[in-house]
C-alpha cells in the first residue's frame, strides 16, 4: 500500500488519490455485454446453455435446480454450518422486520385525504455470484428482505460449479429463505434471462444482487432498456478504515485484508492521524498475509490501495465522506461520537470489536451495499428496496369546493386549460345542485 500525505497535497492531488482503480475498458465491456444480452433475448434457454458452456465450461441438461438436488444439498451441509446459517438468518430477519413501513393517511385540509400505501414488487430476480468464493450469506441478504416485503415470485440465479451443480451451502440458504426457484446460470447471461425471460426462467420486474463488471454492466444495460429495474449501480468491493494512534494495528490490518481478499479489483484504504500507525499496519499486513490461502488475490488488491495520513480523526472522516466507501470502519476512541459526522457510507462499523465481517454475515444489517462512490446517493439493500409506494387521494364535495379555486388558478398559470376545466365543471355541478 502506498502512503499519501493529505496535508502536503493540492486539491487536485487529493482528488486523484481517492480515485478508484479503473475497471475494464467501458467501450469494450459494453459491446461484449450487449452481444450476450442480444443472444439470450433471441435464443432463450438454448443461448443460456451455450453461454454457460463457453464461460463456465459446464454442459447443462436442465437449468433449474430440482427438489432432489435441494434434498441432497441439505444432507451434505453439516449441522454446524446449518445452525450458523439459521442463526445469521434470525438476526437478519429481526433487523429487517423492523423496517417494514406503515401505510399513512393524512387529511391535508377538511375534505381532502391523501394516503401512501406500500406494495411489494411482484416478481424479483436475485443474483448470487459464484467464482472463487461460495456466498450463501448473499442468499440470506437478498432472500430475507424480499420475503418480508411479500414479493410473490422470487427467482435466484447463480453460476454452476464445474460438475454442473450449485454449491450446497447456497441451496441450503435458499431453502431457509424459502426461495421459489433457483437456476444454474450466472454472469451477464443470467441478468439477461431475468430481464427478458426465457422458456425456463421467468421475466422479473427488478434485479438485485452484486456481481463482477460484466454483471454490473448487464444490469445497467437492461435498466436503460426498461427491461427490468435494478437495485443499484456497483463496482468492486471496498473498505476504508479510520484509525487513530490508539488503534490496534493487528485489528486494522485484519480488517483491510478481509476486504482485499474479495478480489484483485477490490480497494482498501487506511486513513490515520498517526504516521507510526501506517508503519505498524504495513508490518501486520505482511505477517497476516503470509497465513492467508487467498494471499495472491489480496496482494493484487493491496497494490492498488493506499494509506492516507491526516491531522485528526475529524479530518479523516471528512476524507471518508469525500471517498464515500462501501464499508467504513472507525477504529478510534469513542467511535460512536462521530456518527453524526458521517455523511457518505454504505455501512459503518464502530469501535475495535466491530469487524466488517460481522455485517457481511450475521449481525443483522444487509451486506448488499453501494460501492465505487455510489454511497453518495444510494443506500444499502433493505425491505424498502423490494417495495414500491402508491399514493391515493379522495376529495369530498366540501374538499373540492374549498380546494378547487386553488387548482383552477395554478392550472391557469401553467396554461393547462383542460386541467382547470376538470375542476370547474365539478364546481358548476355542485353549484347547480345547491340551486335546486
Amino acid at each position: 500500500m502506498r502512503t499519501f500525505f493529505w496535508k502536503n497535497s493540492t486539491d487536485e492531488q487529493r482528488l486523484a488519490a481517492l480515485q478508484r482503480p479503473a475497471t475494464l475498458a467501458k467501450g469494450d465491456l459494453s459491446a461484449k455485454v450487449a452481444e450476450i444480452l442480444a443472444a439470450v433475448k433471441s435464443g432463450g434457454d438454448e443461448a443460456l446453455r451455450s453461454l454457460t458452456a463457453k464461460f463456465d465450461q459446464v454442459e447443462l441438461s436442465a437449468l433449474e435446480v430440482t427438489s432432489e438436488e435441494f434434498a441432497a444439498a441439505r444432507k451434505s451441509v453439516g449441522q454446524g454450518a446449518r445452525e450458523a446459517l439459521e442463526h445469521a438468518a434470525r438476526n437478519i430477519e429481526k433487523f429487517h422486520l423492523a423496517q417494514i413501513p406503515v401505510n399513512q393517511a393524512i387529511e391535508t385540509q377538511p375534505g381532502v385525504t391523501c394516503e401512501r400505501q406500500y406494495r411489494p414488487i411482484v416478481r424479483v430476480g436475485l443474483y448470487v455470484p459464484g467464482g472463487s468464493a461460495c456466498l450463501p450469506s448473499t442468499v440470506l441478504m437478498l432472500g430475507i428482505p424480499s420475503r418480508l416485503a411479500g414479493c410473490e415470485l422470487r427467482v435466484l440465479v447463480t453460476p454452476p460449479r464445474k460438475d454442473g451443480s450449485v454449491d450446497p451451502f447456497i441451496l441450503e440458504a435458499a431453502r431457509i429463505c424459502r426461495i421459489d426457484k433457483v437456476f444454474k446460470v450466472g454472469g451477464a447471461q443470467a441478468i439477461a434471462a431475468l430481464a427478458y425471460g426465457t422458456e425456463s426462467i421467468p421475466k422479473v420486474d427488478k434485479i438485485f444482487g452484486p456481481g463482477n463488471a460484466y454483471v454490473t454492466e448487464a444490469k445497467e444495460q437492461v435498466a436503460s432498456q426498461s427491461a427490468s429495474a435494478i437495485d443499484m449501480p456497483a463496482g468492486p468491493s471496498e473498505v476504508l478504515v479510520v484509525a487513530d494512534a490508539n488503534a490496534d494495528p493487528v485489528f486494522v490490518a485484519a480488517d483491510l485484508l478481509s476486504q482485499a481478499e474479495h478480489g484483485p479489483d477490490s480497494q482498501v484504504v487506511l486513513v490515520t492521524d498517526s504516521e507510526e500507525m501506517v508503519t505498524k499496519v504495513q508490518a501486520e499486513i505482511a505477517a497476516q498475509l503470509a497465513t492467508l490461502p487467498r494471499a495472491s488475490i489480496a496482494t493484487q488488491a493491496l497494490e492498488k490501495s493506499l494509506s492516507i495520513v491526516v491531522n485528526s480523526v475529524a479530518e479523516a472522516i471528512a476524507v471518508s465522506n469525500q471517498y464515500a466507501p462501501e464499508h467504513l470502519i472507525l477504529q478510534v476512541d469513542m467511535a460512536a461520537r462521530y456518527k453524526d459526522r458521517i455523511l457518505n457510507a454504505g455501512s459503518v462499523f464502530l469501535g475495535p470489536w466491530s469487524p466488517e465481517s460481522a455485517g457481511d454475515y450475521a449481525s443483522g444489517t444487509n451486506h448488499v451495499l453501494p460501492t465505487y462512490g455510489y454511497a453518495r446517493s444510494y443506500s444499502g439493500l433493505s425491505v424498502d428496496s423490494f417495495l414500491k409506494q402508491i399514493t391515493f387521494q379522495e376529495l369530498t364535495e366540501k374538499g373540492i369546493k374549498a380546494l378547487g379555486p386553488v387548482i383552477e388558478t395554478l392550472a391557469t398559470i401553467e396554461g393547462l386549460d383542460a386541467h382547470c376545466q376538470a375542476v370547474t365543471l365539478r364546481l358548476k355541478a355542485l353549484g347547480s345542485r345547491e340551486t335546486l
